[in-house]
């Protein structure tokens, strides 16, 4: 019998090593990693869970800032912008109010419900419970957030004072504890303590779940967790064309069109994100028309050019750079998030200076595009099996 498990990165059979705590074991192949050293702590993660879950009303209820704009105090909280798109834009509204309330809300319950499950064996749930860790953290962006309401006080500063509220400490100390929360969480350990691997030891190693990560014979389902078993994620190659072609078309409009349209004392100016970059500059923020510039156009560009390079290497069949592709298709995955920050500064400022008549300012139809664009590219990523990479490896070297 046998105890090697398939690296989930490229499907390479290794047999595990013992970690200490504090280290972690790495695929020699891909670098993808396999597990972390130590016993899981559980109780660890229900603590910080539940600190986040505390913390999570006052983040949502409380004055992130507040504003004196003609005389007026003007307050933003974390899904005041969503709601104040929601009328006009309920699509980029839905997005930005996912991304920052629903998801982290989400991945906190799902620790909850998964030790919860894991305790009176729940299956169903803890087989969902274990789906949104797994798929959901990457939409949790609560540090992209933090970073556009910075952008937008950058924006503001020139004709409001601006007061920091307890909502902003709430919401660092959530993304801190998020932080510590993601790095702790184990889709694998979490399906060891339900039903330990060396349960489900065989001598015929073909097929690695995608669900559990258990490394088994080749069955229509998994012995462990009973979700239909593939050699590869079905369709993924075109899936992830279908999306990136989408994608592709959409950024056209995207960057043609007006993202945002302001209106001061009946002047209407109506921005691009480059021309909103381009009048940064001019106004000496050089540094934050930087960071707009790379999130929303630099990123989504790279992740579209990046993404079709790995397919059609993967298509070609090209037997070398394999470890380089790997890491490409990591910082997409990394870098995705990111792209959403332009649509969060918005969402802010329409908050803070929508002030009808006098001062007024509103998306544009170039934002509806670019938040389909962001959602398409993050759904490419996550289609692609990085798996398909390393098949023509495997065939070069037998």
């Amino acid at each position: 019998m046998s105890t090697a498990r398939r690296c989930p990165g490229c499907n390479l059979l290794v047999l595990p090593e013992v970690a200490h705590h504090g280290q972690s074991a790495y695929c020699p192949r891909c670098q993808t990693r396999l597990y972390r050293g130590g016993t899981a702590r559980f109780n660890a993660e229900l603590a910080i869970a539940a600190a986040g879950l505390i913390l999570f009303i006052p983040t949502v209820t409380l004055p992130l800032i507040t504003i004196r704009l003609f005389g007026q105090m003007i307050p933003a909280t974390l899904p005041s912008g969503a709601i104040t798109l929601s009328a006009s834009f309920p699509g980029v509204a839905t997005l930005i109010l996912f991304c920052s309330v629903i998801a982290p809300l989400l991945v906190m319950g799902a620790v909850f419900s998964a030790q919860f499950s894991l305790k009176f064996r729940k299956f169903r749930l803890f087989k969902l419970s274990t789906w949104v860790l797994h798929h959901l953290k990457q939409w949790v962006m609560l540090d992209v957030f933090l970073v556009s309401l910075a952008i937008a006080c950058f924006k503001v500063q020139e004709v409001a004072d601006i007061n920091v509220g307890l909502g902003l400490y709430c919401l660092i100390t959530m993304q801190i504890l998020f932080l510590v929360l993601l790095t702790r969480i184990s889709v694998r350990r979490y399906w060891d303590a339900w039903q330990p691997e060396n349960e489900h030891i065989s001598d015929d190693l073909d097929t690695l779940c995608t669900t559990c990560h258990l490394t088994q014979e080749h069955l229509t389902h998994c012995r462990r967790c009973n979700s239909a078993l593939h050699d590869r994620i079905p369709h993924s190659i075109q899936k992830t064309w279908a999306y990136l072609i989408s994608a592709s078309i959409f950024i056209l409009p995207a960057n043609l069109y007006p993202i945002s349209i302001f209106m001061n004392n009946g002047k209407r100016i109506e921005d691009t994100i480059f021309s909103g970059v381009a009048e940064l500059v001019k106004s000496g923020m050089t540094g934050i028309a930087a960071i707009i510039f790379i999130a929303s156009i630099i990123v989504p560009i790279a992740k579209i050019i990046s993404l079709a390079y790995i397919l059609l290497a993967v298509q070609f069949r090209r037997n070398t750079r394999h470890l380089f592709r790997m890491r490409v298709f990591r910082a997409v995955h990394w870098i995705g998030k990111w792209s959403v920050m332009d649509l969060f500064v918005i969402a802010i400022m329409v908050t803070l200076i929508d002030r009808g008549q006098v001062l007024d300012f509103t998306p544009g139809p170039g934002a509806i595009a670019f938040a389909v664009v962001v959602v398409l590219t993050m759904l490419a990523a996550e289609s692609l099996d990085s798996r398909l990479i390393w098949d023509n490896y495997e065939q070069r070297s037998k």
